[in-house]
């Protein structure tokens, strides 16, 4: 019984403030998100980094081998992605492969793991976040504009962040407790006012090709964990960093993957995206909890 009680506390948070942003889009649909994408991307999320990946949290080496653990998950979304999109005839499988190999860890999985392991297991989740972050401005818009461009990494906020942050982790040096102070209020804010903004999105997207992007979504929040579950017995990882690993791959498409495509691909493209995400997302109201039960009960 206590671990349905656990797996409610765990969720009802994250999919209730989902649920604020959705009504929020649904009672004004002109409402205007584009603060919280600027806030996010400029402060919220390099302060989310910072914060969570603190040596108080997680130390260098658990940060270095989830970052590798998950870049060989990403491999196997990318083969698995595309598998789905071949049995599909999918012509542009380059442009189309960003939501079946970029998860939401960020705005959905950091904070699931942080209210199932607590802080250590929001050490580990924002170590795999950190990947997704790197891979959303390199490979993402090297797959959505078909051409590779320093520019956006140039450019980028968190990508600092996470310099800052490994040097930091690397040299076990602590954060004054100003800036831990600081950091640690913008990204619960920033938590917030992303979950927030995947409810209203899903009002906007609209799902253009049911049946391609169910089964884009199959590939994403069903194969996804499967292949988690693969490394953690391949590895034998144990412990609460086991189940991060697991419910990071249970997540679904990112919203990201939506911004990135509307900047540098075609709209059929784009459409494509939207659907992939909003399937993938609804999809994952009922897959995340299974696969967050299963990481609380054999993974604490």
């Amino acid at each position: 019984m206590l671990i349905y009680l656990k797996l409610f506390e765990v969720l009802f948070p994250v999919f209730f403030v989902v649920g604020i942003g959705y009504y929020l889009g649904k009672k004004n649909p002109k409402i205007d998100t584009a603060f919280i994408t600027n806030f996010a991307a400029n402060v919220g999320t390099p302060s989310m980094i910072l914060y969570a990946l603190n040596p108080i949290n997680i130390s260098f080496d658990v940060f270095k081998n989830y970052f590798g653990y998950y870049v060989i998950a990403i491999i196997g979304f990318i083969l698995i992605g595309i598998i789905c999109l071949i049995l599909q005839n999918t012509k542009d499988i380059v442009r189309e492969l960003p939501p079946l190999i970029m998860p939401n860890t960020g705005n959905m999985g950091l904070p699931i793991c942080l209210f199932a392991y607590g802080s250590q297991g929001l050490g580990v989740s924002a170590s795999i976040s950190a990947l997704i972050i790197l891979c959303h401005f390199t490979l993402g818009v090297f797959l959505a504009a078909r051409k590779f461009s320093i520019d956006v990494i140039i450019k980028s906020p968190p990508f600092y962040a996470i310099i800052v942050a490994v040097i930091l982790l690397y040299y076990d040096f602590h954060l004054p407790v100003f800036i831990e102070n600081t950091t640690f209020l913008l990204m619960y804010a920033t938590i917030f006012l992303i979950l927030m903004s995947l409810g209203i999105a899903l009002t906007r997207f609209k799902v253009f090709s049911f049946k391609k992007a169910l089964i884009c979504s199959i590939g994403r929040v069903i194969v996804g964990p499967i292949i988690g579950f693969l490394l953690i017995k391949y590895f034998k990882l144990t412990g609460f960093a086991a189940g991060v690993l697991l419910i990071q791959c249970a997540m679904p498409s990112a919203v990201l993957n939506y911004l990135v495509a509307s900047m540098y691909s075609p709209k059929k493209i784009i459409d494509s995206v939207a659907s992939t995400i909003v399937v993938s997302t609804v999809m994952s109201f009922f897959t995340i909890p299974v696969v967050v039960f299963f990481a609380l009960k054999y993974f604490n």
